[in-house]
């Protein structure tokens, strides 16, 4: 059902270039839609990700900023769907500018719910679970209170509310899509899981961390953009704020032995001090509740732990030794 429902779509990704954006723009196309991928804009042209589609007329490549509500109302006009992606997501980073978060996050959400409302498009914006900041209870479910322990947290609560006062307000169709911990090919290496793949992958006897004790989430990228996908095609999902995630947990320490294990490499554990986040600001455990969206939605994470960080190192593996190949 819901890949039938994407079939022959107008859909627009913002922030499509990156992580998970490009593995849902691989997703729709698959079946059937015509992506408009809108990607932050840089002067010299790279596409990231979706360079492979630059020829293809699946996926038309749109350059610009959320942040310029003109381009956002031309780039959402006609489309049937709108999956917001496009955020500043650096948690150390927000410490140093984050007004830029406030900008990019909040402004550039407004900008899209905005252009949505006007175009009458359906609108999935993406939250994280950095929203809930520690867990007071867990499993933590929707209701679980937010608390802004980062200014990276605080902009994105600051965007969800937005976004979901036009449903409130206009009856704009907005669903918020939660993912807890997303990994996978193409994440960025400053995550924790392709940080200590990166080490190991170099050779490293020792793999640096910051903080080993908290807990988290972890979800496979492609478990995460069916997420996306069934909360987009969902009437019932509305007006929600719905979690992704598998609802096991496990801790950065043993997270970080399994990886030394499915590398197949020796390595030590070492916390490095320059690596911890400010007390007050540390997210000690993160497990979600995922009944809501099993319940309205029929989703359900299908790839293990294990297995999705077997594929993870498989695919950095291969990477690295095509760039050995190229030099």
């Amino acid at each position: 059902m819901t890949d039938q429902h994407w079939t022959g779509r107008t859909v627009l990704v913002t922030g499509a270039e990156g992580f998970i954006g490009s593995t849902l723009v691989d997703a729709l196309v698959e079946r059937g839609a015509h992506v408009r991928a809108l990607c932050h804009y840089k002067p010299y042209g790279a596409a990231g990700w979706l360079a492979r589609y630059a020829d293809d007329d699946r996926v038309t490549m749109l350059a610009g900023d959320v942040r310029d509500p003109f381009l956002v109302d031309s780039a959402v006009e006609g489309v049937d769907t709108v999956f917001h992606l496009a955020a500043l997501i650096g948690i150390p980073y927000s410490y140093v500018a984050p007004e830029s978060y406030v900008q990019t996050n909040v402004v550039g959400s407004h900008n899209v719910v905005a252009a949505c409302r006007r175009y009458g498009v359906r609108m999935v914006h993406t939250s994280t679970s950095e929203t809930y900041g520690s867990a007071r209870r867990v499993p933590m479910d929707e209701t679980h209170p937010a608390q802004p322990q980062s200014p990276y947290s605080a902009s994105k609560i600051a965007a969800d509310a937005m976004v979901l006062s036009y449903h409130a307000a206009f009856g704009t169709e907005v669903a918020v899509c939660r993912p807890f911990n997303t990994y996978g090919p193409r994440q960025s290496a400053r995550a924790v899981i392709p940080a200590i793949l990166g080490q190991l992958a170099a050779g490293a006897t020792e793999v640096r961390l910051g903080s080993t004790t908290p807990t988290r989430d972890f979800t496979y990228v492609t478990d995460t953009v069916e997420g996306f996908l069934a909360i987009g095609a969902a009437d019932a999902a509305v007006g929600r704020a719905l979690n992704l995630g598998t609802g096991s947990e496990i801790a950065i320490g043993d997270l970080a032995a399994m990886l030394v294990r499915v590398s197949g490499r020796r390595a030590a554990v070492v916390v490095d001090q320059d690596r911890l986040r400010p007390r007050a600001s540390e997210v000690d455990r993160l497990l979600s509740d995922n009944a809501a969206v099993r319940s309205l939605t029929g989703w359900t994470p299908r790839v293990s732990l294990e297995e999705g960080l077997r594929r993870t190192w498989a695919a950095m593996d291969a990477a690295s030794a095509e760039a050995r190949y190229l030099v």
